[in-house]
């Protein structure tokens, strides 16, 4: 009989590219046990990435495959004997792995993006007080503001600040422990800790933490009994002056079928909001993130850019990725005539278009059948066009993950924030998506 993570292997095979399923995949040993499969990685870079990227489409598989309830999944540093192979058996050369870096304060399955920092997160008017306290936060941990809930709109940078302190916490409190995790991940650990008979495993998991960060608390209306977990969760922490921090698109008393007794719990600490960037901060923003990539942006160029582009900070830098990307395969830095009409590519579009008419614009584009899109098929010429259309309708039309789920096929929510997610890292690279996806806006302006 097939384990368990063999049977996610022929899934992630077809959904991850190649060289991604042979750099984060290939390499993980699995161990499975009763009600646990443990995932061991070679280093840290690993960890993070299967954490960030892949952990909650693991879980939606292994949902799928089991009646009698998923494992917990486990990722961490480690290797078994060398006669128990990996199952992941892609017949490809395994990536050679730099020694992973050392962080004080790390712990096992915290899933902090150690680039988030203070030092690196750009300040303006709009965010002065949010920086501020969390900086307050992460040196008096439990003591300053607690709980502490930062709220703003999509992309304005509430998941860097909040693993800003989690980072500085680190720095300063080795021996304490830290763990951020989405709401998502949170609701599905408790889920699966229910099917597994074994919510007190779960509760003595978080509740070891002396910091635990939540982004993205919102998800969480409507799933009544996630809440009362929280609820409980969140006193036991309280009362033991741990640091609570929380992060959502509102403020707590703002999120729609949240239960009241939580909700108070939620705003009873430091409850602040990150408003829009000025055209200052957005400048800055466009400069640091051509630096990252190493292009030198003209002025002329970088402040076209923050003036004309619309939306979040995270479109911004979405531009600005697709705008290095180009630079790179030219090899010489953009002139502004290039910016503007590179500009007119990436615009999104104006006019309120149906899912059904992007449906049929998408799939008319790759050659293949409006009908299969809406499929339970894994073809690898449908994966794609499916995925862009998940990606366009999140980033140019702000559609809800769960509506985009509904209306393709009646689809999990956490399987478009993957496609969405994978769409998103992918246009860095792939200069051939990347045009893809602007020859596609065009048709749909």
């Amino acid at each position: 009989m097939a384990s368990l993570w063999s049977i996610c292997i022929s899934t992630l095979e077809a959904e991850l590219a190649e060289q991604e399923f042979n750099t984060w995949v290939r390499p993980l040993q699995a161990i499975e046990g009763e009600g646990v499969l443990k995932l061991l990685a070679p280093n840290r870079f690993v960890v993070d990435w299967v954490n960030n990227n892949l952990l909650p489409r693991i879980g939606e598989l292994l949902r799928g495959a089991t009646a009698g309830g998923a494992p917990i999944i486990t990722v961490e540093i480690g290797s078994r004997a060398r006669s128990e192979a990996p199952v992941a058996t892609r017949a490809a050369t395994a990536p050679t792995f730099a020694p992973p870096r050392r962080v004080e304060g790390l712990v096992v399955g915290a899933r902090l993006n150690p680039d988030y920092d203070f030092t690196n997160f750009v300040e303006g008017k709009s965010n002065q007080l949010a920086r501020a306290a969390s900086q307050q936060v992460g040196e008096n941990p439990g003591k300053a503001y607690n709980p502490f809930f930062v709220y703003g709109d999509t992309g304005r940078g509430k998941t860097h600040l909040i693993q800003a302190i989690g980072n500085q916490f680190k720095k300063l409190y080795p021996t304490r422990k830290v763990f951020y995790v989405t709401s998502e991940k949170f609701k599905t650990d408790f889920t699966d800790s229910i099917q597994a008979g074994t919510p007190n495993r779960f509760r003595e998991k978080y509740r070891q933490y002396d910091l635990i960060i939540m982004d993205d608390v919102q998800f969480l209306a409507k799933q009544e009994k996630t809440q009362e977990e929280l609820f409980h969760l969140f006193n036991a922490l309280y009362d033991n002056n741990k640091q609570i921090i929380f992060s959502s698109d509102r403020s707590p008393l703002q999120i729609p079928d949240i239960a009241d007794r939580l909700s108070g719990r939620l705003s009873s600490g430091m409850t602040i909001d990150i408003g829009e960037p000025d055209n200052e901060s957005r400048v800055t923003i466009v400069r640091r993130k051509a630096a990252s990539h190493g292009v030198v942006l003209a002025n002329e160029v970088a402040e076209y850019i923050a003036t004309s582009v619309p939306g979040s900070i995270r479109e911004l830098e979405g531009v600005v990725n697709s705008v290095v990307c180009h630079t790179q395969v030219k090899g010489i830095p953009p002139d502004i005539a290039e910016i503007r009409q590179s500009l007119r590519s990436f615009s999104r579009p104006t006019k309120t278009v149906s899912v059904k008419n992007i449906v049929s614009k998408v799939a008319e584009f790759y050659g293949i059948g409006e009908e299969s899109i809406y499929e339970k098929t894994r073809r690898r010429e449908v994966v794609r066009p499916r995925q862009v259309i998940m990606y366009l309708l999140r980033e140019d039309f702000s559609i809800s993950y769960p509506t985009i789920g509904s209306k393709l096929g009646g689809r999990d929510h956490t399987t478009v924030i993957h496609s969405c997610e994978k769409v998103k890292r992918e246009i860095i690279d792939n200069t051939d998506l990347a045009k893809e996806i602007q020859d596609i806006r065009t048709l749909l302006v």
